[in-house]
């Protein structure tokens, strides 16, 4: 399970961090509040907030991270059940993922629908980046409404796969690695107690998080990781940054060569790209 954390370093900014996170830079913007941005309701309205920043933050500007390339190493291995991620940065997919491997529980930028009521056509990423860095507000060449990005919006229902994807996933699970997730945001931040009692869950991430009662971890509603209390007996935190924690992981497996290897691998190549 991973969130915007895993993405930092590539130079994406998460969420909620203090001064650096999204929601604290959005001023130029004029909103009436952060989260504003990316609801529905405000989005068709005034759609024009979030292209301005889909065209600081579009996909194909940034590079995977070392935690990227450390998931895709988990699946080289024959490890990697899934990977269930918040991001819709499609980082996940340019580190070599595909989507057999992944369930985007808040969508993606690879593909674009109409939001007008009868139509719903569909658009790719070439056709959605043209329109976004041509300073256009995307409307559909059939009915000239709206076309959004398929990420999921404050207001609307996740992908129809999160949800019958866990449903099979989640009992299968030897360890569950959570690593950059604040864990505030539902339904997301359920899944930690989705997975049967003994399995071992391991946070990686700058502070502790997932930590509640455990009354509302049987409501299946998020929280309830034990890192410190007398009862704890398989939650694990090592905090700092995501690369680091992947790195460390790797060298007590055995793999710090091959995560290492595997990175720089990559950077080379896109860079010559």
């Amino acid at each position: 399970m991973v969130g915007a954390g895993i993405s930092t370093s590539a130079g994406i900014p998460d969420f909620r961090s203090p001064g650096s996170g999204l929601y604290a830079n959005l001023q130029k913007y004029n909103l009436p509040y952060p989260e504003a941005i990316f609801e529905i309701g405000f989005f068709k309205q005034n759609p024009e907030p979030f292209f301005a920043l889909a065209r600081e933050l579009y996909p194909g500007q940034f590079k995977p991270t070392i935690c990227h390339y450390f998931i895709k190493l988990m699946k080289e291995k024959g490890l990697l059940l899934r990977c269930y991620t918040q991001n819709i940065d499609t980082l996940e997919r340019v580190a070599g993922l595909t989507t057999d491997d992944l369930v985007e529980a808040h969508g993606t930028f690879h593909t674009s629908h109409c939001i007008g009521t009868f139509c719903g056509e569909e658009y790719q990423l070439p056709w959605m980046k043209e329109k976004i860095f041509s300073d256009l507000i995307p409307k559909c060449d059939k009915c000239n409404s709206l076309v959004k990005p398929d990420i999921v919006f404050f207001g609307e229902s996740l992908p129809s796969r999160f949800f019958s994807a866990l449903k099979s996933d989640f009992q299968k699970v030897d360890l569950l690695i959570v690593m950059g997730t604040s864990l505030q945001v539902q339904p997301f931040a359920s899944l930690v107690g989705k997975v049967p009692s003994k399995t071992p869950r391991l946070l990686i991430n700058k502070e502790k998080t997932g930590e509640g009662d455990s009354f509302f971890g049987l409501l299946g509603l998020g929280g309830g990781m034990d890192f410190d209390s007398d009862k704890a007996y398989r939650d694990v935190a090592w905090l700092g940054t995501c690369d680091d924690g992947c790195l460390a992981l790797a060298d007590f497996l055995g793999w710090k060569v091959c995560a290492a290897l595997l990175w720089l691998k990559n950077i080379r190549y896109n860079i010559i790209v």
